[in-house]
């Protein structure tokens, strides 16, 4: 059976069709700058990459076009759509309504796009997507896997902010985190690994990127999370700022003579290490400036680094211990510099890690060392695989 995963963007549309009965991927692509000038498609198929320039105006012409190339006899793996048993799309924000994958009906397409102010970047593109497909495709079931899912196994006492309880009953202001599709694989993969069951382990999963979050999860379910209400909060990210005094915001606001709307970009677009660093979003730019003896760079990089380990002692509190830490994501995965120094921030929970094991990048391996009390693993996300695996269970 293959499934078609799909993950919208304002004006992207990311893509994967996966052939479940070998958990294999088929096809990858990414269409950017939809609605836009120079808009392309890039196409990856038996490893090989090809890119086509096409001008498309809206998802709708953007899904035609990488249907043709899915279809087409060189750069296709179906003959046709009906050869797609699903579509599974990642939408990020379910509100308190969804504590799972759902099927999409018209009714569900209305609840996602309530939640569009919880998650004004994504969940409207989310639903570009999904009508584009009930356009093009209409007889192929779909399925909405959503980022917020796996926390609403949270506590309450976790989840509610301390500011006047008619806000949560009113306009449903609480914790609501995200990523929970990476979290969720990943702490069922690192289990699998150690040849473990994932009711038996706490595990703290440290999902960074350029969007970045920490998970606890104990007996398989999310306990603790970073982000909040929407994926500004939590620990600094490539240009978001994490969680700071609220007064920082009105203050700003003050001085500054910004609107609410010019502040929020403030703090999205141009805060996290980006905002410190004054250097770039990528990491890797940050690091080079660092080690050349750039001191804003350094600061960037310390304050990231103690802000996550502080947010994973956050979640060895809420499990009470912590057995498993994991890194993912592009940061997690690729940047051994920030893995060790965020451990041994956390070495008083008897964290060590092998410092040659850490070199490796994009790999799963475990990387702690033989006397760690707690096992270090570095896990490659797939959250693409984990839609798929939600979306066939949703369709059978």
């Amino acid at each position: 059976m293959k499934i078609l995963v799909l993950n919208s963007g304002s004006s992207s549309l990311k893509y994967q069709v996966i052939d479940m009965d070998k958990e294999e991927m088929l096809a990858k692509g990414y269409f950017e700058r939809i609605g836009q000038q120079n808009s392309f498609l890039t196409h990856k198929v038996n490893g090989e990459k090809h890119k086509f320039e096409k001008h498309v105006e809206n998802h709708e012409q953007a899904l035609k076009f990488v249907f043709s190339r899915l279809v087409n006899t060189n750069y296709g793996i179906i003959k046709n759509l009906e050869e797609l048993s699903g579509i599974g799309h990642r939408v990020v924000q379910g509100g308190e309504k969804y504590s799972e994958p759902v099927l999409i009906t018209d009714e569900v397409i209305e609840e996602v796009k309530k939640c569009n102010n919880l998650a004004p970047l994504h969940n409207p593109a989310a639903v570009l997507g999904i009508e584009a497909c009930k356009k093009i495709a209409p007889n192929i079931p779909m399925v909405a896997v959503f980022d917020t899912a796996f926390h609403q196994t949270i506590p309450k006492e976790r989840y509610i902010y301390p500011i006047p309880y008619e806000y949560y009953k009113k306009y449903g202001i609480r914790k609501y985190g995200a990523h929970g599709t990476s979290h969720q694989y990943v702490a069922y993969r690192v289990a699998e690994i150690m040849n473990k069951d994932i009711k038996e382990l706490k595990i703290v999963n440290c999902h960074l990127g350029q969007g970045a979050s920490v998970c606890g999860i104990q007996n398989g379910k999310s306990v603790e999370t970073s982000m909040g209400l929407t994926p500004l909060g939590g620990i600094p990210m490539g240009t978001r700022s994490g969680d700071i005094d609220p007064s920082v915001v009105t203050y700003i606001m003050k001085k500054e003579n910004l609107t609410p709307q010019e502040m929020e970009d403030c703090l999205n677009k141009k805060s996290g290490v980006f905002g410190i660093s004054e250097v770039s979003v990528d990491f890797r730019d940050i690091e080079n400036e660092a080690l050349a003896g750039g001191k804003s760079a350094l600061l960037a990089l310390d304050i990231y680094h103690y802000l996550t380990a502080a947010y994973v002692a956050k979640c060895a509190v809420a499990m009470g211990g912590i057995d498993v830490l994991t890194f993912t994501a592009g940061v997690g995965e690729k940047g051994p510099i920030s893995r060790k120094a965020i451990c041994e921030y956390l070495s008083f929970f008897g964290v060590k890690i092998d410092e040659e094991k850490n070199k490796i990048r994009g790999e799963e391996v475990e990387i702690s060392a033989q006397d760690s009390k707690v096992k270090v693993f570095v896990v490659p996300t797939n959250e693409e695989l984990m839609i798929a695996r939600e979306t066939l269970k949703n369709i059978l």
